[in-house]
Protein backbone atom coordinates (compact mmCIF):
# COMPACT_ATOMS: atom_id res chain seq x y z
CA UNK A 1 0.00 0.00 0.00
CA UNK A 2 1.06 3.68 -0.82
CA UNK A 3 2.58 5.89 2.18
CA UNK A 4 0.11 8.11 3.54
CA UNK A 5 1.10 11.35 3.41
CA UNK A 6 -1.83 13.52 3.97
CA UNK A 7 -4.70 13.52 6.59
CA UNK A 8 -6.98 14.95 4.19
CA UNK A 9 -7.50 15.66 0.81
CA UNK A 10 -10.03 17.74 -0.11
CA UNK A 11 -11.70 18.63 -3.18
CA UNK A 12 -13.89 21.48 -3.97
CA UNK A 13 -15.27 24.96 -6.28
CA UNK A 14 -11.94 26.75 -5.93
CA UNK A 15 -13.72 30.27 -5.15
CA UNK A 16 -13.00 33.86 -3.83
CA UNK A 17 -15.23 35.38 -1.35
CA UNK A 18 -16.65 38.90 -1.25
CA UNK A 19 -18.38 39.67 2.10
CA UNK A 20 -21.28 41.96 2.75
CA UNK A 21 -23.20 42.90 5.78
CA UNK A 22 -26.59 43.98 4.77
CA UNK A 23 -30.30 44.27 6.15
CA UNK A 24 -33.17 41.75 5.76
CA UNK A 25 -34.82 43.87 3.43
CA UNK A 26 -31.89 43.57 0.51
CA UNK A 27 -32.49 39.77 0.66
CA UNK A 28 -36.18 40.73 0.26
CA UNK A 29 -35.54 43.57 -2.20
CA UNK A 30 -33.59 41.14 -4.39
CA UNK A 31 -35.88 38.31 -3.94
CA UNK A 32 -33.18 35.84 -2.19
CA UNK A 33 -33.86 33.21 0.33
CA UNK A 34 -32.31 33.85 3.37
CA UNK A 35 -28.98 31.02 3.87
CA UNK A 36 -29.29 29.85 0.44
CA UNK A 37 -26.70 29.46 -2.22
CA UNK A 38 -27.74 30.32 -6.08
CA UNK A 39 -25.91 29.80 -8.93
CA UNK A 40 -25.44 33.48 -10.94
CA UNK A 41 -23.70 34.36 -14.48
CA UNK A 42 -21.12 36.69 -15.26
CA UNK A 43 -23.71 39.85 -15.45
CA UNK A 44 -25.71 38.72 -12.60
CA UNK A 45 -22.49 38.59 -10.61
CA UNK A 46 -21.55 41.90 -11.44
CA UNK A 47 -24.94 43.52 -10.88
CA UNK A 48 -24.91 42.50 -7.56
CA UNK A 49 -21.55 43.21 -6.54
CA UNK A 50 -22.32 47.00 -7.97
CA UNK A 51 -25.06 46.94 -5.38
CA UNK A 52 -23.57 45.01 -2.51
CA UNK A 53 -21.52 48.22 -0.68
CA UNK A 54 -18.59 47.70 0.88
CA UNK A 55 -17.11 44.11 0.88
CA UNK A 56 -14.33 42.28 1.76
CA UNK A 57 -12.40 39.60 -0.17
CA UNK A 58 -10.95 36.19 1.19
CA UNK A 59 -10.08 33.07 -0.58
CA UNK A 60 -13.02 30.35 0.35
CA UNK A 61 -14.67 27.65 -1.72
CA UNK A 62 -16.27 25.31 1.18
CA UNK A 63 -13.89 22.26 1.21
CA UNK A 64 -10.82 25.15 0.87
CA UNK A 65 -11.98 26.44 4.30
CA UNK A 66 -12.20 22.86 5.47
CA UNK A 67 -8.55 21.91 4.32
CA UNK A 68 -7.52 25.89 6.08
CA UNK A 69 -8.77 24.49 9.35
CA UNK A 70 -7.59 21.34 9.15
CA UNK A 71 -4.36 23.13 8.27
CA UNK A 72 -5.03 25.55 11.42
CA UNK A 73 -5.17 22.38 13.76
CA UNK A 74 -1.60 21.05 12.46
CA UNK A 75 -2.81 18.44 10.00
CA UNK A 76 -1.37 17.48 6.75
CA UNK A 77 -3.27 18.89 3.74
CA UNK A 78 -3.85 18.58 0.13
CA UNK A 79 -6.15 20.28 -1.99
CA UNK A 80 -7.81 19.94 -5.53
CA UNK A 81 -9.37 22.60 -7.20
CA UNK A 82 -9.51 24.31 -10.78
CA UNK A 83 -8.88 28.27 -10.59
CA UNK A 84 -8.18 30.80 -13.56
CA UNK A 85 -4.63 32.28 -14.35
CA UNK A 86 -5.53 35.49 -13.34
CA UNK A 87 -4.71 37.41 -10.33
CA UNK A 88 -7.76 36.02 -8.13
CA UNK A 89 -6.52 32.76 -9.03
CA UNK A 90 -3.23 33.40 -8.22
CA UNK A 91 -4.06 35.05 -5.04
CA UNK A 92 -6.25 31.92 -4.11
CA UNK A 93 -3.05 29.56 -5.00
CA UNK A 94 -0.86 31.47 -2.75
CA UNK A 95 -3.53 31.39 0.02
CA UNK A 96 -3.82 27.64 -0.37
CA UNK A 97 -0.11 27.08 0.19
CA UNK A 98 0.17 29.74 2.63
CA UNK A 99 -1.39 27.85 5.29
CA UNK A 100 0.53 24.54 4.22
CA UNK A 101 -1.66 22.68 1.99
CA UNK A 102 -0.30 20.89 -1.06
CA UNK A 103 -2.12 22.31 -4.21
CA UNK A 104 -0.92 22.17 -7.61
CA UNK A 105 -3.81 21.94 -9.59
CA UNK A 106 -3.19 23.25 -12.83
CA UNK A 107 -4.42 26.50 -13.62
CA UNK A 108 -7.29 27.28 -16.69
CA UNK A 109 -5.89 29.75 -19.65
CA UNK A 110 -7.72 31.21 -21.65
CA UNK A 111 -11.15 30.90 -19.97
CA UNK A 112 -13.22 31.60 -17.92
CA UNK A 113 -11.94 33.74 -14.73
CA UNK A 114 -11.49 32.21 -11.30
CA UNK A 115 -15.21 31.85 -9.42
CA UNK A 116 -15.99 33.86 -6.50
CA UNK A 117 -19.27 33.85 -4.41
CA UNK A 118 -20.72 37.18 -3.25
CA UNK A 119 -21.78 36.14 0.47
CA UNK A 120 -24.55 38.74 2.12
CA UNK A 121 -24.24 38.49 6.20
CA UNK A 122 -27.47 39.56 7.58
CA UNK A 123 -27.73 41.05 11.13
CA UNK A 124 -28.22 37.53 12.96
CA UNK A 125 -25.14 36.42 11.16
CA UNK A 126 -26.59 34.33 8.71
CA UNK A 127 -24.92 34.60 5.12
CA UNK A 128 -26.54 33.93 1.51
CA UNK A 129 -24.31 33.14 -0.71
CA UNK A 130 -24.87 34.27 -4.79
CA UNK A 131 -21.81 32.44 -6.49
CA UNK A 132 -20.04 32.43 -10.15
CA UNK A 133 -18.37 29.38 -10.59
CA UNK A 134 -16.08 30.40 -13.41
CA UNK A 135 -12.87 28.39 -13.97
CA UNK A 136 -14.69 25.82 -11.42
CA UNK A 137 -16.74 24.57 -14.13
CA UNK A 138 -13.74 23.06 -15.97
CA UNK A 139 -12.34 20.93 -12.94
CA UNK A 140 -12.42 17.44 -14.60
CA UNK A 141 -10.78 13.72 -14.18
CA UNK A 142 -7.05 15.34 -15.48
CA UNK A 143 -6.98 17.38 -12.78
CA UNK A 144 -7.03 14.59 -10.09
CA UNK A 145 -3.99 13.66 -8.73
CA UNK A 146 -3.85 9.67 -8.38
CA UNK A 147 -0.85 10.23 -6.23
CA UNK A 148 -1.96 12.59 -4.04
CA UNK A 149 -5.41 10.78 -3.46
CA UNK A 150 -3.95 7.41 -2.63
CA UNK A 151 -1.76 9.02 -0.01
CA UNK A 152 -4.48 10.73 1.43
CA UNK A 153 -6.25 9.10 4.63
CA UNK A 154 -9.39 10.54 3.74
CA UNK A 155 -10.52 12.30 0.42
CA UNK A 156 -13.80 14.88 1.06
CA UNK A 157 -15.78 16.33 -1.58
CA UNK A 158 -18.46 18.89 -1.40
CA UNK A 159 -21.97 18.35 -3.12
CA UNK A 160 -21.63 21.98 -4.95
CA UNK A 161 -18.76 20.00 -7.55
CA UNK A 162 -22.18 17.50 -8.85
CA UNK A 163 -23.37 20.44 -11.10
CA UNK A 164 -20.81 20.70 -13.53
CA UNK A 165 -20.64 17.19 -15.41
CA UNK A 166 -16.59 17.21 -16.12
CA UNK A 167 -16.26 17.69 -11.92
CA UNK A 168 -18.79 14.99 -11.47
CA UNK A 169 -16.91 12.48 -13.36
CA UNK A 170 -13.96 14.23 -10.96
CA UNK A 171 -15.60 13.10 -8.11
CA UNK A 172 -16.59 9.31 -9.42
CA UNK A 173 -12.48 9.28 -9.91
CA UNK A 174 -11.30 10.18 -6.39
CA UNK A 175 -13.70 8.16 -5.00
CA UNK A 176 -12.34 5.05 -6.95
CA UNK A 177 -8.45 6.15 -6.73
CA UNK A 178 -9.24 6.20 -2.74
CA UNK A 179 -11.00 3.05 -2.24
CA UNK A 180 -8.65 1.74 -4.65
CA UNK A 181 -6.13 2.28 -2.10
CA UNK A 182 -8.26 1.36 0.93
CA UNK A 183 -8.76 4.87 1.91
CA UNK A 184 -11.93 6.46 3.19
CA UNK A 185 -14.31 9.00 1.52
CA UNK A 186 -16.73 11.66 2.63
CA UNK A 187 -18.76 14.03 1.02
CA UNK A 188 -20.37 17.13 2.51
CA UNK A 189 -23.85 17.88 0.99
CA UNK A 190 -23.19 21.58 1.41
CA UNK A 191 -26.55 23.19 0.44
CA UNK A 192 -30.58 21.83 0.84
CA UNK A 193 -31.05 23.34 -2.98
CA UNK A 194 -28.06 21.02 -4.06
CA UNK A 195 -29.56 18.20 -2.42
CA UNK A 196 -32.52 18.68 -4.14
CA UNK A 197 -30.98 19.34 -7.69
CA UNK A 198 -29.60 15.55 -7.10
CA UNK A 199 -31.29 13.55 -3.71
CA UNK A 200 -31.42 10.31 -5.97
CA UNK A 201 -27.82 10.15 -6.91
CA UNK A 202 -26.63 11.53 -3.29
CA UNK A 203 -28.65 8.79 -1.77
CA UNK A 204 -27.05 6.01 -4.11
CA UNK A 205 -23.54 7.21 -3.21
CA UNK A 206 -24.24 6.71 0.18
CA UNK A 207 -26.09 3.66 0.16
CA UNK A 208 -24.10 1.71 -2.17
CA UNK A 209 -20.75 2.86 0.01
CA UNK A 210 -19.00 4.92 -2.63
CA UNK A 211 -19.11 7.98 -0.08
CA UNK A 212 -17.87 6.51 3.55
CA UNK A 213 -18.38 9.59 6.46
CA UNK A 214 -21.82 12.06 5.13
CA UNK A 215 -21.41 15.87 6.41
CA UNK A 216 -24.91 17.41 6.44
CA UNK A 217 -26.52 20.53 8.55
CA UNK A 218 -30.08 19.61 9.37
CA UNK A 219 -31.86 21.40 6.56
CA UNK A 220 -29.93 19.52 4.02
CA UNK A 221 -30.48 15.81 5.88
CA UNK A 222 -34.50 16.75 6.34
CA UNK A 223 -34.38 17.61 2.18
CA UNK A 224 -31.85 14.29 1.49
CA UNK A 225 -35.06 11.86 2.77
CA UNK A 226 -37.49 14.77 1.72
CA UNK A 227 -39.07 14.72 5.41
CA UNK A 228 -39.67 18.06 8.21
CA UNK A 229 -39.11 15.61 10.73
CA UNK A 230 -34.91 15.15 11.90
CA UNK A 231 -36.06 12.17 14.14
CA UNK A 232 -37.06 10.41 10.57
CA UNK A 233 -34.31 11.59 8.62
CA UNK A 234 -31.48 10.88 11.01
CA UNK A 235 -33.34 6.96 11.19
CA UNK A 236 -33.19 6.99 7.51
CA UNK A 237 -29.32 7.95 7.09
CA UNK A 238 -28.32 5.46 9.92
CA UNK A 239 -29.62 2.63 7.47
CA UNK A 240 -28.20 4.12 4.43
CA UNK A 241 -24.50 5.60 5.92
CA UNK A 242 -21.64 4.10 7.57
CA UNK A 243 -20.98 6.93 9.40
CA UNK A 244 -22.57 10.48 9.24
CA UNK A 245 -22.59 13.49 11.59
CA UNK A 246 -25.12 16.75 11.35
CA UNK A 247 -24.92 19.89 12.61
CA UNK A 248 -27.48 21.58 14.39
CA UNK A 249 -26.64 25.21 14.85
CA UNK A 250 -27.04 25.93 18.64
CA UNK A 251 -27.82 22.71 19.35
CA UNK A 252 -24.64 21.19 18.36
CA UNK A 253 -24.06 18.05 16.40
CA UNK A 254 -25.36 14.48 16.25
CA UNK A 255 -23.55 12.18 14.70
CA UNK A 256 -24.75 8.58 13.94
CA UNK A 257 -23.30 5.24 12.75
CA UNK A 258 -25.47 1.91 12.54
CA UNK A 259 -24.63 0.97 15.69
CA UNK A 260 -24.94 4.04 18.13
CA UNK A 261 -26.07 7.37 17.54
CA UNK A 262 -25.03 10.40 20.93
CA UNK A 263 -25.01 14.33 20.17
CA UNK A 264 -22.42 16.87 21.84
CA UNK A 265 -22.74 20.48 22.58
CA UNK A 266 -22.47 23.98 20.44
CA UNK A 267 -19.38 25.61 21.97
CA UNK A 268 -20.58 28.76 23.56
CA UNK A 269 -19.43 32.08 21.36
CA UNK A 270 -20.40 35.75 22.82
CA UNK A 271 -21.55 37.13 19.32
CA UNK A 272 -22.31 35.31 16.02
CA UNK A 273 -21.14 37.52 13.07
CA UNK A 274 -20.74 35.71 10.31
CA UNK A 275 -22.21 32.03 10.27
CA UNK A 276 -20.20 31.11 6.61
CA UNK A 277 -17.73 28.29 7.31
CA UNK A 278 -18.97 27.24 9.92
CA UNK A 279 -20.37 23.58 8.45
CA UNK A 280 -16.69 23.69 7.08
CA UNK A 281 -14.26 24.37 9.91
CA UNK A 282 -17.06 21.57 12.02
CA UNK A 283 -16.18 19.03 9.42
CA UNK A 284 -12.28 20.45 9.43
CA UNK A 285 -12.56 19.42 13.06
CA UNK A 286 -14.12 16.16 12.78
CA UNK A 287 -11.83 14.87 9.98
CA UNK A 288 -8.45 16.31 11.86
CA UNK A 289 -10.35 13.79 14.51
CA UNK A 290 -10.97 11.08 12.80
CA UNK A 291 -7.36 10.95 10.58
CA UNK A 292 -5.58 10.82 13.92
CA UNK A 293 -8.21 8.52 15.25
CA UNK A 294 -9.92 10.20 18.28
CA UNK A 295 -13.19 8.64 19.36
CA UNK A 296 -16.13 9.89 17.42
CA UNK A 297 -17.28 11.75 20.51
CA UNK A 298 -14.03 13.63 20.10
CA UNK A 299 -13.93 14.27 16.78
CA UNK A 300 -17.72 15.73 16.67
CA UNK A 301 -16.10 18.16 19.97
CA UNK A 302 -13.47 19.38 18.10
CA UNK A 303 -15.32 20.39 15.24
CA UNK A 304 -17.95 22.35 17.44
CA UNK A 305 -14.70 24.08 19.10
CA UNK A 306 -13.78 25.06 15.32
CA UNK A 307 -17.32 25.95 14.05
CA UNK A 308 -17.76 28.35 16.88
CA UNK A 309 -14.12 30.09 16.55
CA UNK A 310 -15.35 31.19 12.89
CA UNK A 311 -18.79 31.97 13.46
CA UNK A 312 -17.14 34.60 15.37
CA UNK A 313 -15.62 37.33 13.27
CA UNK A 314 -15.90 37.96 9.11
CA UNK A 315 -14.71 35.20 6.76
CA UNK A 316 -14.70 31.58 6.92
CA UNK A 317 -11.47 30.62 7.74
CA UNK A 318 -9.87 30.72 10.97
CA UNK A 319 -8.19 33.61 12.47
CA UNK A 320 -6.94 32.12 15.59
CA UNK A 321 -5.06 29.34 15.08
CA UNK A 322 -6.59 26.11 15.82
CA UNK A 323 -4.34 23.88 17.01
CA UNK A 324 -3.27 26.40 20.13
CA UNK A 325 -7.30 26.53 20.99
CA UNK A 326 -7.80 22.90 20.34
CA UNK A 327 -4.90 22.48 23.29
CA UNK A 328 -6.24 24.85 25.61
CA UNK A 329 -9.28 23.22 25.62
CA UNK A 330 -8.05 19.75 26.73
CA UNK A 331 -7.00 18.19 22.94
CA UNK A 332 -4.28 16.45 22.45
CA UNK A 333 -2.74 17.55 18.93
Amino acid sequence: MTDLTYDVLGIGNAIADVFAHVEDDFLVNEKLVKGSMRLVDTQEAERLYGKMGSAVRMSGGSAGNTIAGLSSLGGVAAYIGKVADDELGKAYAHDMRGIGAHFDTAPLVGGNPTARSMILITPDGERTMNTYLGACTELGPDDIDADVVTRSAITYMEGYLWDPPAAKEAFRRAMKLAHDADRKTALTLSDSFCVDRYREEFRELIRTGAVDIVFANEHELKALYETADIQSAVDAVRQDAKLATITLSEKGALTVTREESFQVRANPVDEVVDLTGAGDLYAAGFLFGLARNYPLARCAELGCMAAAEVIGHVGARPETTLKNLAAQNGFDV
